[in-house]
């Protein structure tokens, strides 16, 4: 069984007065439509960021890409200038490890959208000119040494390459559980706690498991559970922490 592909709808519009009015809301939706075209009506959320003057909290764009990670769906936004002006916010897409997709942008995914987020970062940080120059002089300087570049040169990862590898997938572990702790929040309170119960009900609401699959197992929810307990006992060994310090 696979999992559909889904999407996360992100508008922004600039004024509290704008976004209740829906002046230039419903122009950012109709494009996302024309860009899914029969794909909208697998978006499985909208959210919408009421901004004003220069604030850098974007609390709509954290539960956007919360809910594209939990569903493994890609992030939508109308327009590319909309997240652009900001370093800051290509930085948190990056971060976040979902796609995204541009409207006004031809349909770019996977690891070629995820190097364009990284180069639309660089060019808003620095001169184009100077991250050419210094490229080129790396080269240069690596070739003049007899460096060979590019091709496999049969290498293989450090221990600390191996150990950073063991950290990332525990950093990512940990973020998925986080974003899971909410539902199965709202599934207790629904009475649902055995992990049986909790694996209809999330295969039910499409929800994908950490490896991405669509059919949750007990034992499955029994492993984020304890991910979500490892990661509560390390937040309150933290504020111990901080409070004898």
């Amino acid at each position: 069984m696979t999992v559909q592909h889904r999407f996360v709808a992100y508008y922004r519009v600039s004024t509290r007065k704008q976004g209740q009015s829906g002046l230039g809301l419903d122009a950012q939706r109709a494009a996302v439509a024309r860009h899914l075209g029969d794909g909208f009506v697998h978006v499985i959320a909208e959210f919408t960021e009421v901004e004003s003057g220069r604030r850098n909290d974007r609390p709509a764009l954290d539960e956007a890409l919360a809910a594209a990670r939990l569903h493994r769906a890609a992030l939508v936004v109308a327009k590319v200038d909309r997240l652009t002006r900001s370093v800051g916010f290509l930085e948190r897409l990056l971060e976040a490890g979902v796609d995204v997709r541009f409207a006004d942008l031809p349909a770019i995914e996977g690891p070629t959208g995820r190097f364009m987020l990284q180069q639309m970062a660089a060019v808003a940080e620095l001169e184009a000119g100077l991250i050419s120059a210094r490229t080129k002089a790396a080269l240069a300087a690596a070739k003049a040494r007899g460096q060979r570049l590019g091709g496999d040169r049969g290498a293989k990862l450090s221990t600390d390459a191996k150990a950073r590898g063991r950290d990332e997938q525990c950093r990512l572990a940990d973020r998925r559980a986080a974003d899971l702790a909410p539902v199965f929040k709202k599934l207790a309170g629904n009475g649902i706690i055995s992990p049986a119960g909790i694996a209809r009900a999330l295969t039910l609401q499409g929800i994908p498991t950490t490896r991405g699959r669509a059919q949750w197992s007990a034992a499955a929810v029994r492993l984020v559970q304890a991910r979500m307990a490892k990661i509560g006992s390390a937040a309150g060994a933290n504020i111990a922490q901080q409070a004898q310090s």
